[in-house]
């Protein structure tokens, strides 16, 4: 079944919801940030970011995905814009990352911390930053504290370590950071370049595969996940987190 999810979301401009104008913001809030940083992008994906971030920064990123058909497209995309020598691609595992302590001024993680856990990410990615490195994370969060039981149901299921957005503080400082900004993600941010685009393939796997009924379940959850979010996107999105190593 793994296979089938991979089919859609190869297809896709982002493996998630995002847009160049959030990324943008959120580089922008790391105001002492060095000339030729080393940025390091995990769970980068297919790279959509990774691009941003390459034509931001004067310098070098390294992208880690552990989907290597996600890495081959990002090298296509670094390469026809002219991007491939600022741009070192590594197929790894989050969890399991190898890089020597302190090498990196940022660690940018659009959308993907949530695989490791929020918490738990922020500590084990700790190590790998410079001292008063940066941390930007985008994580999925209530926006209000009160919620249609409906939706609330869905994400006890869905992901249940949901953090209302201003509780999400305090695990960053007990984590050894300093907050430097917060915000959301726009709504249309979902659609664009994710949902949108997400709704056209589910319609064209369901032909393709119509005779399989394990793969028509997964474009079932696929497609509730969607309607959640069309019907409840006032209650819930991703908040991006910039924020900064401390001594502790």
């Amino acid at each position: 079944m793994d296979n089938i999810y991979f089919e859609i979301f190869e297809s896709l401009p982002r493996q998630g919801p995002g847009d160049e104008r959030s990324t943008k913001r959120a580089f922008q809030m790391l105001a002492e940030l060095c000339e030729w940083p080393e940025i390091l992008d995990v769970g980068c994906g297919t790279g959509a970011q990774t691009l941003v971030l390459a034509k931001l920064s004067s310098g070098n990123i390294t992208a880690l995905d552990n989907h290597a058909p996600f890495i081959d497209t990002l090298k296509r995309k670094a390469h026809r814009a002219g991007l491939e020598i600022k741009i070192h691609c590594v197929v790894g595992d989050m969890a399991a990352m190898s890089f020597r302590v302190g090498s990196y001024d940022v660690i940018w993680s659009e959308g993907a911390a949530n695989i490791m856990g929020f918490a738990v990410a922020l500590k084990s990615w700790k190590a790998l930053l410079r001292p008063k490195g940066y941390l930007v994370v985008s994580e999925l969060v209530w926006f209000e504290t009160e919620t249609p039981q409906e939706i609330k149901d869905y994400f006890a299921e869905a992901y249940p370590d949901m953090k209302y957005h201003k509780d999400i503080y305090s695990i960053v400082e007990s984590a050894g950071y300093e907050m430097i900004g917060y915000f959301p993600l726009p709504s249309k941010s979902w659609w664009t370049d994710y949902y949108a685009p997400a709704e056209k393939k589910l319609a064209e796997m369901r032909c393709k595969y119509q005779a399989n009924k394990d793969t028509q379940s997964i474009f079932d959850s696929f497609q509730l996940e969607i309607d959640m979010h069309r019907k409840y996107s006032e209650y819930y999105g991703y908040g991006f987190y910039i924020m900064r190593k401390t001594n502790k």
